[in-house]
């Protein structure tokens, strides 16, 4: 198994590439299940193993792919299956996604119920309650989920919560489901942008996409479509925020500042330089930061993926700082990790408090999901000494080839098996 070892309290000095979206890339290669003609995506990470798992997913279902670099080619073999399968759920979430386009086309989906993770329960109730509001018909047998519909009915949706995921798998299905369905209380996030995007591409109307309110005009039958997908917006962020912790001077290459700018201001607030333009975000930090409370928030607020990442910048910060989660409601085992790394946090339900301290020391130290990896990661680079992180594949479900990225703005860290 892979850990990567840091050699900590060096400054960050040049440009680091950010790649394309994960978050805005798994619900487009998903969606291209709603047409039989060709799809290729592009600016795809290819390299995770989130995109690799919604490849095998594809393919379960009766479609082709072919992986190039970062493009994805994906055409149709015949007729699809509507089943998906639990090992490929199980090992990523956002396969229930699939149960939008499925069951919109063919009237009839089964999806196994994804599990809790390590970040809290993530229930898709939201999901199917706007399904059956389409109405269609649910059971559940064995573990999964059987939806049901003659026929799916456009019409107005109101979400309890703006969860990305329904929101995303609700405007698939009205991609394909003839009239105007108006989904309120949706998504605001960048990546429900993106996805929108490409449902225009093809054929779809949507309007309102990032707002509160999105209207799609579906389509009986829809074509293909050639996409690019937008850059990584949380590994921006994690980069930024990296600096801030080690030092030095970075521009995030491909980073859009209005998809962060909750982040942003927090940065600017912490004492760091910030300058942007159009495809990139500039950092200079030459300070030890300043304490910075943050609660996380849907978009535009700050983001659930960025508050570990936050957490381990404030562990260094003058003072006392608070950080809230109100998204997910297990998400701050990172925090006993940091702990060991002299760290001082206090975690009480939903919200944290640390004690900001001059420096920290390089341990031994274990991730537990993907966004505490990325925190682990951070606090190493500032770091005083050696850090070694055991499963490092929570970070490569979310970060691509992340030690040579660093290696590029003079981070030491090495990958070894």
């Amino acid at each position: 198994m892979d850990r990567l070892v840091i050699e900590g309290g060096r400054r960050l000095e040049g440009t680091l590439p950010v790649s394309g979206s994960k978050n805005a890339a798994l619900p487009i290669l998903i969606a291209t299940l709603l047409t039989d003609e060709p799809c290729v995506v592009e600016n795809c990470p290819t390299g995770l193993r989130d995109i690799r798992t919604t490849v095998r997913l594809l393919e379960s279902l009766g479609k082709k792919t072919k992986v190039t670099g970062s493009v994805v080619r994906v055409e149709s073999t015949g007729s699809l299956k509507t089943q998906a399968p639990y090992d490929i759920v199980k090992q990523m979430r956002a396969s229930v996604l699939a149960a939008g386009p499925l069951l919109a086309r063919f009237g009839l989906v089964r999806v196994p119920i994804p599990g809790g993770c390590a970040i809290g329960l993530r229930p898709i109730d939201i999901h199917l309650k706007g399904f059956e509001t389409m109405g269609a018909r649910r059971i559940a047998d064995q573990g999964d989920i059987i939806m049901s519909a003659a026929r799916l009915r456009a019409g107005p949706i109101r979400l309890r919560f703006p969860s990305v995921g329904a929101t995303e798998n609700l405007m698939m299905a009205a991609a394909v489901t003839p009239g105007r369905t108006t989904i309120k209380n949706a998504a605001r996030e960048p990546e429900i942008e993106d996805l929108a995007a490409f449902l225009v591409r093809l054929g779809a109307a949507v309007s309102g996409a990032g707002t509160s309110t999105v209207v799609v005009m579906g389509r009986a039958k829809l074509h293909g479509a050639r996409y690019k997908v937008m850059a990584d917006r949380i590994e921006a962020g994690t980069f930024l925020i990296a600096t801030a912790a080690a030092g030095g001077k970075v521009r995030v290459a491909g980073a859009e500042a209005s998809h962060l700018t909750a982040v942003l201001a927090a940065l600017k607030k912490a004492g760091a330089k910030i300058s942007s333009g159009k495809g990139w975000i500039e950092i200079s930090m030459d300070r030890r930061p300043k304490s910075v409370a943050v609660k996380t928030s849907p978009h535009p607020g700050f983001p659930t993926d960025l508050q570990a990442p936050w957490m381990a910048l404030m562990t260094l910060a003058t003072g006392f700082t608070k950080v809230g989660e109100t998204v997910f409601e297990n998400r701050f085992m990172h925090a006993a990790e940091l702990g060991r790394m002299g760290a001082r946090i206090a975690v009480s339900g939903s919200e944290a408090v640390v004690a900001g301290v001059e420096r920290l020391s390089g341990a031994p130290i274990m991730a537990s999901d993907l966004r505490a990896g990325a925190a682990l990661l951070i606090a190493a680079l500032a770091a005083k000494g050696r850090t070694t992180i055991q499963r490092v594949y929570h970070i490569d479900r979310g970060y691509e080839a992340v030690e040579r990225k660093l290696a590029r703005v003079g981070a030491r860290v090495e990958r070894v098996k």
